[in-house]
């Protein structure tokens, strides 16, 4: 990553600095876990399958991952392909769905850790830990602001 540019910025938009940022970081984890034939995307609903105890609901994981239901749907049909997730119906709702993580996700997931690890530590080199940390906690504080969310309501 080159250094931080002293350059006025000719577009103060909040969306567009966090998506150069977040394109940005993404390069550095997809390339990270490549080997492990993942994207950043596809590993971060891997990862929160896993954090569960229970298969959640396309609803569900789309809340959980601040991404609407049809682009995760998206996301979701290479790692069914490849064997990595599976559905199955609900029990008291038929028509509700739930994705898991299969034997093959969580190995595909584990192999995807150790290059996800070499990022994460690339990342907390180029801007410290502590930076780093209050970064992640500042962008989940405004990922899951209800405030926030209401206004794309709107």
């Amino acid at each position: 990553m080159s250094a931080p540019s002293n350059h006025p910025d000719p577009n103060p938009c909040t969306a567009t600095a966090l998506r150069k940022a977040a394109r940005r970081v993404a390069q550095l984890y997809d390339l990270a876990i490549s080997d492990a034939g993942l994207r950043s995307t596809q590993f971060a609903i891997l990862a929160e399958l896993s954090a569960r105890t229970t298969a959640p609901t396309m609803a569900e994981l789309a809340r959980a991952l601040v991404i609407d239901r049809s682009a995760l749907g998206h996301n979701l049909r290479p790692l069914e392909r490849d064997g990595l997730v599976s559905w199955s119906a609900g029990s008291e709702d038929r028509r509700r769905r739930h994705v898991a993580l299969t034997p093959e996700g969580k190995l595909r997931l584990r192999e995807a850790v150790r290059g996800w690890r070499r990022a994460q530590a690339r990342f907390d080199e180029v801007f410290g830990a502590r930076a780093a940390s209050d970064l992640r906690k500042t962008l989940l504080s405004i990922a899951h602001d209800a405030r926030l969310a209401s206004l794309a309501d709107a």
